[in-house]
């Protein structure tokens, strides 16, 4: 390529498991524990930098974030809205935000309350050398699926899920969970698909390069690579298969509407 609470991002989703794995609890209950140190910790740190990055990985991400705009600007446009332009902070170690304090170790992360995509760069490496998901495309996608949570909550999808969530069982909330995760998978590919199309910025391979993030990042995988076994009554971002059936769905088609992740529910 050229160049409610806040979400757990991949690396606090890897962080949860191995915790579960090794203490036997349960990963719903540390992941709500994980927001509640969030809220007490957040007077500890200071705020994060939004100054313009200077770095390499800032300067791409921020090429990324002002070219999904131009995206979700004419999506938003075609259906007789305005979208608003979600802010980029760069941070490392923790940040505060408007949903709590957060380490580097939850990866890349959409606060609904604030309306601001938070990434740590040093993630982009974790992703090549953790994950095996090198390429600036595998990078490109991270970012255009938090992305695709601040469209979801413009759209008003995720406050409905949120109080969905709220009147069902652990189950029913990681189910939702999914869901939601999945079709910002989908919505990511709606914007590869715009700017491949539209304004040439995509290369040969480089759609393979983010299928293989999701295949990486799927939570079959992630449970594989930290416990060896596979929980899928756990899950909240869904399988690697899963994740790659949605970004392939945004890939192919460019069509949001094809993303109702909700009412079509396979793989």
């Amino acid at each position: 390529m050229r160049g409610g609470p806040a979400g757990v991002g991949c690396g606090g989703l890897l962080l949860v498991l191995v915790i579960s794995y090794a203490t036997g609890q349960d990963p719903g209950k540390l992941l709500q524990l994980l927001g509640a140190v969030q809220q007490q910790t957040a007077v500890e740190e200071a705020p994060a930098d939004a100054a313009q990055p200077q770095d390499q990985l800032g300067k791409f991400a921020a090429q990324v974030l002002a070219d999904t705009e131009e995206t979700w600007r004419g999506v938003f446009a075609e259906g007789g809205q305005v979208y608003e332009e979600p802010p980029l902070v760069l941070f490392s170690q923790a940040v505060r935000s408007a949903c709590g304090t957060a380490s580097a170790a939850m990866g890349p992360f959409y606060c609904p309350a604030d309306h601001k995509v938070y990434i740590d760069p040093v993630f982009f490496d974790q992703l090549s050398q953790r994950f095996g998901a090198p390429g600036d495309f595998a990078q490109a996608y991270v970012i255009a699926h938090e992305v695709g949570h601040h469209v979801q909550n413009l759209l008003g999808v995720s406050s409905q899920v949120s109080a969905a969530q709220q009147q069902g069982g652990e189950a029913q909330a990681n189910a939702l969970s999914v869901r939601l995760e999945l079709q910002a998978d989908c919505f990511a590919g709606v914007w590869g698909h715009r700017a491949s199309r539209d304004r040439q910025v995509i290369e040969p391979g480089d759609f393979e390069e983010g299928m293989r993030a999701a295949a990486s990042i799927g939570d079959d995988a992630i449970q594989e690579m930290t416990a060896g076994s596979i929980r899928p009554e756990s899950w909240t971002h869904g399988s690697g298969e899963q994740r790659q059936f949605w970004l392939r769905r945004g890939l192919t088609t460019g069509d949001p509407n094809r993303c109702d992740t909700f009412k079509e529910t396979r793989p």
